[in-house]
């Protein structure tokens, strides 16, 4: 069973962030977009661009329960894994190690680049981080326990923050 499952927007630092909670915690960090990766031999965004976003939501649900079942440690989601209710399922009762990391666009533009790795921005990528944050925000806040914004914080800093919220419950 994992310790804490990261999910946020793209670009809020999920996997870095991951990493150095995992590190922190002397524990293993698992992260499903990779997982998705390893399971299909190729990037999520060739996965988008030669089989299409249903077929990516289909191999990422099956990865997310995958972790959810069999990981333990830090588990980072995909920032839209949390569209499935098959997902939102699944992690409905682990609500206590589920952590929202916020972050602005204006940070979270220079970390993600707005580029072609990031298939769901990449027509009109300001408006689409937007379109996609309005939709999923009341998402993410329902799932989770506990919300960082990692806006003016090193990804120690935050994984400092996220160890002592953990270690208080």
């Amino acid at each position: 069973m994992p310790f804490a499952i990261l999910i946020g927007p793209p670009g809020a630092g999920k996997s870095t962030v991951g990493r150095a909670l995992a590190k922190r915690l002397a524990v293993d960090f698992h992260d499903t977009d990779h997982l998705v990766e390893e399971h299909a031999k190729k990037k999520i965004s060739e996965i988008f661009v030669e089989d299409g976003e249903s077929v990516f939501r289909a191999m990422e649900e099956v990865q997310v329960a995958y972790a959810l079942e069999h990981c333990t440690g830090v588990i980072s989601l995909g920032g839209g894994a949390i569209m499935s209710v098959e997902t939102q399922e699944l992690l409905a009762p682990l609500k206590e190690k589920v952590i929202l990391l916020e972050v602005s666009i204006s940070q979270a533009a220079p970390r993600v680049g707005f580029n072609k790795d990031r298939p769901m921005l990449m027509v009109n990528p300001r408006q689409q981080w937007q379109a996609l944050l309005e939709k999923r925000l009341p998402i993410y806040r329902s799932l989770s326990s506990f919300s960082i914004s990692t806006d003016s914080m090193k990804p120690v800093e935050v994984a400092e923050k996220i160890a002592a919220y953990l270690e208080k419950k």
